[in-house]
């Protein structure tokens, strides 16, 4: 049998359309290698091997039938716990949760369907998604494919393990902090967190949320690609009127010159010599494509759009959120709970309002700067992908992990798409860059991503190291 799982979702696509191959033997090759993989790193926590089946045929009887299944044709992809899929459990990793059935699908997995896309599984997420770690009570702990020892990120960790394993070649995440982008980071794939407004969400089996995580929220692809990426997007940004803050804006904006800000150390943070050397060697790549690269000492505060998001995050509900986590049970959650309660604890009653007087400040004057620049080249984490639990080891531990990640936790605070890019290992060891555009611009954070992945190595899927393997890094 051909092995679909190491080709690209738009190889994959192509095949399908063309009927060179059925869905059907797309589907039976993703299910042997979910069956081979999946009990080595648990990324995907439910899969109904009948229900793929049932997806795949429908696809093939439309394309018997002459009719056109969609761009995504036969492409195996997976759905994060937290965003509702008919028929499945909408954990979001909590055991409170067990139970809460989704009657119908949110508005992207509809869109991945309405693509002709095979929902193979359901991927693994910190509790509440609260962590840049993967593990709950519920359904256990998500190991990273490439070393074990390492973090896959979160919270849609399961989602980029199982990418990088070959499980699925899309996976649908979400991200309020850096959630679709670090764990692809940690994972050695592609990660895209969309603009503000860009796909439609909403969950009919949870309340409403927040204002403040409403208008942060994104939720968007991971892939081996980015031209997976960009093809999973055009599929995901279809409008859906359930969310009354999607905009269904085209996707590729007005022209712009190729002109990319670097910056290495934005609000003078420190960040890890072999960081730097990705941000360099990807500024490199970007010129070989043509591109005018500018090294900027600073750009405008990100310690400012991080304080937003936080406020605007915690700022309304934090009492809810201890009171579940705390009934919850999970150690990770609380660890997140007890390192940001002193600064909630100082907020003031008014926040969340003054948090968004100070978000349309920001984003006026971050525009501006995107009026001179294509994307922002900087940081994906100050630091190299993490051990895994590092949070867990007091609060030293936590607050390490939180200072490294203000480049992802800073730009959700005004709608900003960022990429996450990988650009190969430091002794086995991913690392990458971050990519970042104005709003609704993922075309141009694409673009260059393009640029800096056709002049490194091809993503490949990887066999799970054994548990008694250790890598040399």
């Amino acid at each position: 049998m051909t092995e679909f799982w190491k080709m690209s979702a738009t190889q994959v696509a192509g095949l399908v359309r063309a009927r060179e191959v059925s869905a059907r033997e797309v589907a039976e090759d993703t299910l042997q290698r979910l069956d081979a993989v999946n009990p080595q790193i648990n990324a995907i926590v439910e899969s109904r091997p009948d229900h793929v089946r049932l997806q795949a045929e429908r696809i093939d009887r439309m394309l018997a039938q002459g009719q056109d299944p969609g761009p995504l044709a036969g492409v195996p992809v997976t759905v994060k716990i937290n965003a509702d899929e008919a028929g499945f459990v909408t954990s979001n990793g909590s055991r409170l949760q067990r139970d809460l059935l989704a009657e119908r699908n949110s508005p992207a997995v509809d869109n991945l369907l309405r693509a002709g896309a095979l929902l193979v599984g359901r991927s693994n997420s910190p509790t509440f998604a609260l962590r840049w770690f993967t593990s709950n009570l519920l359904h256990g702990k998500t190991i990273n494919p490439r070393d074990r020892r390492l973090t896959p990120g979160g919270s849609s960790g399961g989602g980029a393990a199982g990418v990088a394993a070959g499980i699925g070649h899309i996976a649908l995440g979400s991200d309020i902090g850096g959630s679709l982008r670090y764990p692809a980071y940690a994972c050695g794939i592609q990660g895209l967190r969309p603009s503000f407004g860009r796909v439609p969400a909403y969950n009919q089996s949870s309340p409403e949320r927040g204002i403040g995580p409403q208008l942060m929220s994104s939720t968007g692809p991971m892939a081996r690609s980015v031209q997976d990426l960009r093809l999973a997007l055009a599929a995901m940004s279809m409008p859906d009127p359930r969310d009354p803050w999607h905009a269904p804006l085209p996707l590729i904006g007005k022209p712009m010159p190729k002109r990319a800000a670097l910056c290495l150390r934005p609000d003078g943070i420190e960040i890890a010599a072999e960081v730097e050397a990705a941000l360099r060697d990807s500024a490199s790549r970007l010129e070989s494509a043509g591109w005018t690269v500018v090294e900027v000492a600073d750009t405008p505060s990100l310690e400012e759009l991080a304080e937003i998001q936080q406020q605007l995050w915690l700022g309304d509900g934090f009492a809810k959120l201890e009171d579940a986590v705390r009934r919850d049970g999970d150690p990770g959650a609380w660890a997140v709970v007890e390192g940001v309660r002193s600064a909630v604890e100082t907020m003031p009653r008014d926040v969340v309002a003054n948090a968004l007087l100070r978000r349309a400040t920001a984003a006026r004057i971050w525009n501006l700067f995107f009026e001179d620049y294509a994307v922002l080249l900087l940081p994906v984490s100050t630091e190299l992908p993490f051990a895994d639990d590092l949070d867990l080891q007091g609060d030293c531990g936590f607050q390490r992990v939180w200072n490294a990640q203000l480049p992802m936790r800073a730009f959700p605070a005004i709608g900003l798409p960022g990429l996450a890019v990988t650009t190969g290992f430091v002794n086995g060891t991913p690392v990458g860059v971050q990519l970042v555009a104005a709003r609704f611009r993922e075309d141009l954070c694409l673009d260059a991503g393009a640029d800096i992945e056709a002049r490194g190595q091809p993503i490949a899927a990887v066999s799970p190291v054994p548990a008694d393997v250790l890598v040399r890094r």
